[in-house]
């Protein structure tokens, strides 16, 4: 990290917090910044900002290099892929203080679809091509120790640093290991001739810390950020559903929303009819507002989360 953004004296007494630069995490963070009122102005091709309203600087790292600084101790508090974290050797050196619910994918072990290996223990002892070679390596290592696979008999793992999915195609690797998901879509992969046959890890963009922060100062403000931070994940994953229903059908109605600790049910004038507000996930209301209608419930509205605290 360099504070060539800004002068050293102007980061004293500030947290750290590393925020990828660039890539698949970068406009979901800043995404969540925003929502979290911690507010900066990066100038051009700076890496610090200084965010306004708290005592805070933003430093903008290569997101395979945040697990590092933030296990080192260089930073306070970053944000990264889990898979970035193990494939750095850094998951005994950080902590997982929120996991954050986007950049979701998977690791997968892929090869051709007329190959004839089947699973990951079909292809040991071949060569795999990737650029998780700490992942790949481990993964292969327990099957080759299990299948007894040694010296020039184990599986051969090759780093290439960008498209991966050609390695096959060019003769290069009898499989790869590579990430699928969301932000890399299986068609890139199905594309290249390729399909999965074993998935080593289910991975998101995390919330990290160091394992004990050395500046005990700092905790109340990594409290502060991590619970902001949380309200806006919740707030993106949850919506208020109200409704009316009559007061016989509460158990059923309370059944298909329970809410996250409790709903909350308030009186009608029409002491046979009550109102129902509960927080249901986002993904699963318009089933909820089926099944609701199905037992008598009427004026079902659902309302958006701009933040929470949950």
């Amino acid at each position: 990290m360099s504070p060539s953004a800004t002068d050293s004296e102007s980061l004293d007494g500030r947290l750290l917090f590393a925020i990828p630069k660039k890539g698949r995490l970068h406009d979901k963070c800043l995404e969540l910044l925003a929502g979290s009122d911690i507010q900066f102005r990066r100038s051009h091709r700076l890496d610090v900002a200084l965010v306004k309203n708290l005592p805070i600087a933003l430093v903008f790292l290569p997101a395979s290099d945040i697990p590092s600084f933030v296990g080192k101790g260089n930073v306070n508090l970053g944000i990264t892929g889990h898979d970035v974290i193990l494939e750095a050797n850094m998951e005994n050196e950080v902590a997982e203080v929120l996991r954050l619910g986007f950049g979701k994918c998977a690791l997968q072990v892929q090869v051709p679809e007329s190959s004839p290996f089947k699973s990951a223990e079909d292809l040991a002892g071949k060569r795999v091509v990737t650029s998780f070679e700490v992942l790949a390596g481990k993964h292969f290592g327990e099957i080759d120790s299990r299948l007894q696979l040694t010296g020039d008999a184990a599986t051969k793992i090759e780093y290439v640093g960008g498209s991966v999915e050609a390695a096959c195609a060019l003769g290069l690797a009898d499989g790869i290991v590579d990430l699928v998901g969301k932000y890399k879509s299986g068609d890139t992969m199905r594309a290249a001739g390729l399909h999965a046959i074993a998935t080593i890890l289910e991975t998101e963009a995390v919330l990290i810390k160091h394992t004990v922060e050395k500046n005990a100062a700092f905790e109340p403000l990594i409290q502060t950020i991590t619970s902001r931070i949380a309200g806006v994940v919740a707030a993106g994953k949850y919506v208020v559903c109200e409704y009316n229903i009559p007061r016989e059908k509460v158990h059923d109605a309370t059944a298909i929303t329970p809410g996250r600790r409790a709903p909350t049910i308030s009186p009608l004038e029409d002491d046979k009819w009550v109102a129902v507000s509960a927080m249901v996930e986002k993904k699963n209301m318009a089933t909820i507002m089926d099944n609701l209608v199905k037992i008598g419930a009427e004026d079902i509205l659902i309302f958006n989360l701009d933040n929470c605290r949950v």
